[in-house]
């Protein structure tokens, strides 16, 4: 993305005008020394378009400094103590010479060396370019954001002074997508997503307007659309993020030919995104195109492919397909082994193991994860995964004690990485964790459960970037509070856990419609009917969007909001819901004939009590269970 960038700084510069050589210049001069202002105006512009030609080509015309009318140095003063023309040669000669040094410079140490010294030779708003392409190197190496920062800051206020009132070129919005990208990198996302949404703005505006080369303007284009994608995932913003990495593709496939490795990147970009976001049947499609991609053009045999197949058994599982899911696993651990990718290999083990377990192959699993074990180093992470997975298994088996067992080495493991772990690294602990309490969740060991997810939530609260994580864990923490009876303690993480995950994954997806709907029956509970009616109109309205109005979880948030109408003694609109519960079950056949049989009760007793019958309220059941947490 970066080199893309420095690659159209250098085709920018293809309108270079070359400077007068110092002899005419002096010659130039000694013939005009006497004459009137207007030949010392000259004179100026003519060093004026040197520079400026070999420092903003896109910016200026460079016809427009000769014309008398707009000549910008028409009124310099020309008083006694200007440098003699002689001298302004020198002068000139000097900063050509470093400016074709900066230009030829290969390391990054000779490239801020002699960004310095021009600094002391050139005035601001003639560095733009070279700040810049400085800036976009150390950006490319990896250097400290930063600095990267301060020479994009540079570069942007050199522009913004060149083009004063006119528009906005592609050179200021390459120095806001920078600017972006190195606020990205210091965790300033609000910031970063200011620069380059003015970056995205500009770049539609030069598209539209025709000013600018189409084919200048997508690769910066492309480089905002994955910097926006990038700042919106670490800002808990997915959907939003999935929205830029679908333009990045339409960008991707003007500029590439179909079939391309390089369309193929952005197909498995797209397919890790719907993953984020639990979207497994949009992500399919996107991760097999890149898997046939990258067949086509590596082989088979590829790393790349390997790494795709990964990727669809995670998506196959996620879809419960998990025969498919295993057959990815078996064909990417042939590759990965013949690779020498220990590393890689290992995770794709203890992924098999897992979709071992889906599938009810326990002892298969367990005789996997015996094996990887050996491959692990002691007290490793990989190990303590190991643990975990082993102790799925287990749990499933019934063996709590060995599971329980397992679950302590890993935790012990965990512990010791808590206190001394990166970032990235702080992610891993904190999902290794989340796996473990639901693990003692599995054996109703919900304290333990309860305990060991506050603190996750702990850990990913130092993180900005993982606030889709936060809120899934806060839902699982309320989740259980509610089941166990702690309904106060709840809702405060049920209402933290709505605001995050409506923010991170949009408010129609479906884990928001089932933090409403617990929070909906906790408010029942606590005797708020009206607040719990509004939550889980909430929910079923999500519901019915996201996973369609016959879908299970879907009624029991119709039949939770009947409840709620009952429970405030609106009997008309509980029974107006109570049907919508009864016809959703119909659709459902004999296999949901015990639901139908409680439905029609339910409906009866509301019916009479809408009609002022005899039914006592209490007999009126208003009391909503929660979803389970999915």
């Amino acid at each position: 993305m970066k080199s893309l960038s420095i690659s159209l700084i250098r085709r920018l510069q293809f309108h270079k005008f070359k400077p007068i050589p110092p002899l005419l210049r002096l010659n130039h001069i000694s013939d005009t020394a006497s004459s009137s202002s207007s030949s010392s105006s000259l004179l100026s512009s003519s060093r004026t378009i040197f520079t400026h030609s070999k420092l903003y080509p896109p910016i200026v015309n460079n016809h427009h400094f000769w014309d008398k009318n707009n000549n910008p140095c028409r009124n310099l003063n020309t008083h006694a103590d200007e440098p003699p023309p002689a001298e302004e040669a020198i002068i000139d000669q000097e900063k050509l010479d470093l400016e074709e040094a900066f230009e030829s410079a290969t390391t990054t140490e000779d490239m801020v060396r002699l960004f310095k010294q021009m600094e002391l030779s050139f005035q601001g708003n003639e560095l733009g370019l070279s700040a810049l392409k400085l800036g976009l190197h150390l950006d490319r190496e990896g250097d400290d954001p930063e600095t990267v920062l301060s020479y994009a800051e540079k570069a942007l206020r050199s522009f913004d002074v060149a083009t004063g009132d006119n528009k906005p070129t592609l050179l200021t919005a390459m120095a806001l997508q920078l600017m972006g990208s190195a606020n990205y990198g210091l965790k300033r996302f609000s910031d970063g997503l200011g620069y380059l949404n003015r970056a995205n703005r500009i770049l539609v505006k030069l598209e539209k307007d025709n000013d600018c080369n189409p084919e200048d303007v997508r690769p910066v284009l492309h480089a905002v659309q994955l910097e926006l994608a990038n700042v919106k995932n670490a800002m808990g913003r997915r959907e939003e993020a999935i929205e830029n990495l679908k333009k990045s593709l339409e960008i991707k496939e003007v500029t590439f030919e179909e079939g391309s490795k390089e369309i193929a990147a952005v197909y498995r970009s797209l397919a890790d995104a719907y993953v984020a976001v639990l979207n497994f049947d949009e992500a399919l499609p996107y991760a097999l195109k890149a898997v046939e991609i990258h067949k086509k053009e590596l082989g088979s045999n590829s790393a790349e492919v390997a790494n795709g197949r990964r990727v669809l058994g995670v998506i196959y599982s996620g879809l419960e397909m998990h025969d498919k899911a295993l057959e990815q696993n078996r064909l990417a651990r042939r590759v990965l082994k013949n690779w020498g990718m220990k590393v890689e290999l290992v995770r794709a083990e203890i992924d098999a193991a897992n979709m071992k377990v889906a599938l009810g192959k326990y002892d298969e699993a367990i005789e996997v994860l015996r094996g990887v074990v050996e491959e692990t180093e002691e007290g490793s992470e990989m190990r303590g995964m190991v643990f975990i997975s082993m102790s799925k298994a287990l749990v499933n088996q019934q063996k709590f004690a060995e599971a329980k067992k397992c679950l302590e080495l890993a935790c012990e493991i965990l512990e010791k990485k808590e206190g001394s772990s990166s970032s990235s690294s702080l992610v891993e602990v904190a999902e290794a964790y989340s796996e473990v309490a639901m693990q003692y969740e599995s054996m109703n060991e919900f304290e333990i459960a309860i305990s060991l997810l506050q603190r996750t939530l702990s850990i990913l609260e130092k993180l900005p970037q993982e606030q889709h994580s936060e809120g899934s864990v806060a839902a699982r923490i309320g989740w259980l509070l509610l089941f166990s009876g702690r309904v106060s303690q709840a809702v405060p993480y049920l209402e933290s856990a709505a605001e995050r995950l409506k923010e991170s994954f949009g408010a129609k997806h479906f884990g928001v419609g089932y933090v409403y709907n617990n929070l909906g029956a906790a408010y029942l509970e606590l005797g708020r009917p009206q607040s719990a009616a509004q939550m889980f109109a909430v929910a079923k309205d999500i519901m019915d969007v996201s996973l369609g109005p016959n879908h299970v979880d879907s009624i029991d948030a119709c039949q939770n909001l009947s409840k709620a109408y009952a429970g405030m003694g609106n009997y008309s609109l509980a029974v107006e819901f109570q049907q919508q519960v009864i016809k959703a079950w119909d659709n459902h056949g004999d296999s949901a004939k015990d639901e139908m049989k409680e439905a029609k009760k339910l409906f009866e007793e509301l019916r009479l009590k809408a009609r002022g019958g005899g039914v006592s309220t209490d007999k009126v059941s208003t009391k909503a269970l929660p979803l389970p947490k999915k």
